[in-house]
């Protein structure tokens, strides 16, 4: 299983390569991690660059992944920095901006399917074919590991220590990296849509298992099946897994709008909308961050 010591080796790899996304503190007991700051725009540039690095060789053919969207730019980031090529596929439902920006990193895009799914399965018959390296978006330990830096990062951020972190859930990379950084110290609390509930329903069936998947956030959070690692890791360390409608995770990434002219992609506003939706009510005096992970969207419905 991913530990600390995992999650440590992967920022001594990833040094000087990525950013070290500031916190904002929003309250006397609350404060943002900013990772939508990073990279690419969201934490999955950590891990890939962990990936990818911590292969023994990278092919000629270079890397290919399947992403909604987040995953693919990081990975195009990540490759064009190395000077390795990329191919990502996407499904054909991921958003206009995120496609844009994967041809403007340099990669070779590919729409297949209208899910996360279809384009996966499309990218590991490519990766066969080619002999690139696959990098898969989440249930990898060296893109776990990369992805838990952010965690050691807010080890030194929050003056005092912190009690809870709040993390939006997709496929469960992120937060998976966030428990071995951080459990049992802190606790790491998943927040997933209720149209996309890959997480909770593993949890509660004793495996992943595929989920439908819709709504506002299933360009991000949309993972038919939640990871393997993630599942162990969450199970593990007793993870609780909260749900929020879409309508709350649209209200509470328009409050960051207003409130702070925080610009976040609708699966990022999940984890802030567990508190303004009152789905997680912090007990008196506990300390909690909210991870704010990806700002790949179009933020033209903001105005």
């Amino acid at each position: 299983m991913i530990d600390v010591s995992d999650v440590r080796a992967a920022a001594s790899r990833i040094s000087g390569r990525i950013r070290h996304t500031p916190v904002l503190p929003v309250g006397a007991s609350l404060w943002f991690k900013l990772e939508y700051t990073q990279h690419a725009g969201s934490f999955k540039t950590r891990g890939m660059l962990n990936q990818i690095l911590s292969a023994p060789t990278v092919p000629a053919a270079g890397i290919i992944t399947a992403s909604g969207g987040n995953a693919g730019l990081a990975a195009a980031y990540a490759a064009r920095e190395l000077g390795v090529p990329a191919e990502i596929y996407v499904p054909v439902t991921a958003p206009p901006v995120k496609v844009a920006k994967l041809g403007k990193l340099g990669a070779r895009v590919v729409q297949v399917g209208n899910e996360y799914a279809e384009a996966l399965s499309a990218s590991v018959s490519r990766a066969a074919e080619t002999g690139a390296l696959f990098c898969h978006a989440y249930d990898d330990p060296a893109m776990i590991a990369g992805n838990g830096t952010l965690g050691l990062e807010l080890l030194d951020q929050v003056p005092g220590g912190f009690d809870t972190v709040l993390v939006a859930v997709g496929g469960g990379g992120l937060i998976a990296g966030v428990i071995a950084a951080l459990s049992p110290a802190a606790r790491v609390v998943s927040v997933e849509p209720v149209t996309a509930a890959a997480l909770h329903d593993a949890l509660r069936s004793g495996g992943p298992v595929d989920v439908p998947v819709s709504g506002v956030a299933a360009d991000s959070l949309g993972a038919r099946r939640a990871g393997g690692i993630p599942y162990e890791l969450a199970s593990s360390f007793d993870v609780p897994t909260l749900l929020v409608e879409d309508d709350a995770i649209v209200d509470a990434r328009r409050r960051l709008w207003d409130d702070y002219r925080i610009v976040v992609e609708h699966g990022t506003a999940a984890a802030y909308a567990a508190l303004t939706s009152g789905v997680y009510q912090p007990a008196p005096g506990e300390r909690v961050v909210v991870l704010l992970c990806g700002a790949n969207t179009d933020p033209s419905d903001l105005a």
